[in-house]
Parts: structure tokens; C-alpha cells; sequence
């Protein structure tokens, strides 16, 4: 049976925020990001935050990197509102969604009354549990090995499609 296809749209006083570990380092990929959050800018407020990743030796041990991250889990948690956002954790063993369906997903947290996405990105030894558990979605961009920073264009370019996708407008295909 057809699917009945349902409006969708994020209103401009929705907004949409990428929480990220680390800077983007490169020229191209700080423009790149610029660009796509631009476009952005034309469906909903949209706002990156950088926060400072904990230095660690070239040869960590665990506890190392789990004291890490706990730290790093609580500059983020400082970042999210505790309620009225869907939080999405971005790590590898997320779920795969393609663009409609995340188009879906931004749309329904509007309509459940969830006027902030938060989009959570780790550092290179990735997210705390605690932010994997307080998050109500883990995504993965794919299964393959990327650089940080390009997968965070990668991701500020899906969400601007996302939000094409639910206006209707030209830029999806």
C-alpha cells in the first residue's frame, strides 16, 4: 500500500546544533562547513560548538582515554538544555539512516514538541557512554573510517538536505 506522505517542515524557530569535540583545522573544510551552514540558516537556527578535546600521549592506556572522555562527556552536558531537545549521538555503531529518513526524524522531534536537535560528535576515541545513554539516537554516518572532519561536513551537508527534504525544496534529487 502507498505510503501517505506526510508534511513536512521545521519551522525557523526550530533549531539544530552540532556539538563537536576539536576544531575544523583545514581552510577547505571550515568553508566547506560555512557553506552548508548557511544554507541551513534559511530553515532553522542552526549553531556549531567546538569544544576543547582532553590531550592525551601518543600511546594512552583505557583508563586514560575513559577519564577522557568522561571529561569530555561533561564539557558536552554542559552544552544541552535538559529538556525540549532530541539528542543524537554520532558514533560507529549508530544506526545507518539515509536522507529521508533523517529528514523523518528532524521533522517528528517538531511535531513531538522538541523545538532542538543536538547532533553529538566525540572526539577520535569517540563519545562517553554517558552521552550514548542520555542520547535518545545513535547515528552513523558509515561503516567506513573517516576523518573527523570530514564527516562532520559530511554530516552538516545531510542536515541541510534533511531540511531541503522537508520543505520540499529543489536541492534533494
Amino acid at each position: 500500500h502507498p505510503r501517505v506522505r506526510r508534511q513536512r517542515q521545521m519551522c525557523i524557530r526550530d533549531s539544530i546544533n552540532i556539538i563537536c569535540l576539536g576544531k575544523l583545522k583545514e581552510s577547505f573544510w571550515r568553508e566547506a562547513a560555512a557553506e552548508y551552514s548557511k544554507r541551513i540558516s534559511a530553515y532553522a537556527g542552526f549553531k556549531i560548538t567546538e569544544l576543547a578535546e582532553s590531550r592525551l600521549g601518543d600511546k594512552p592506556s583505557q583508563k586514560e582515554i575513559e577519564r577522557a572522555l568522561d571529561t569530555e562527556g561533561n564539557l558536552i552536558l554542559s552544552c544541552i538544555p535538559e529538556k525540549g531537545c532530541l539528542n543524537i549521538a554520532m558514533c560507529v555503531e549508530g544506526r545507518q539512516l539515509s536522507s529521508e529518513e533523517l529528514a523523518d526524524k528532524i521533522s517528528l522531534a517538531g511535531v513531538n514538541g522538541l523545538g532542538t536537535v543536538n547532533f553529538i560528535i566525540g572526539s577520535s576515541y569517540g563519545l562517553s557512554e554517558s552521552i550514548k545513554r542520555m542520547s535518545e539516537r545513535r547515528l552513523s554516518i558509515s561503516k567506513m573510517t573517516l576523518p573527523h572532519q570530514l564527516a562532520r561536513v559530511v554530516l552538516t551537508e545531510q542536515i541541510y538536505r534533511a531540511l531541503s527534504i522537508n520543505a520540499n525544496a529543489k536541492y534533494h534529487k
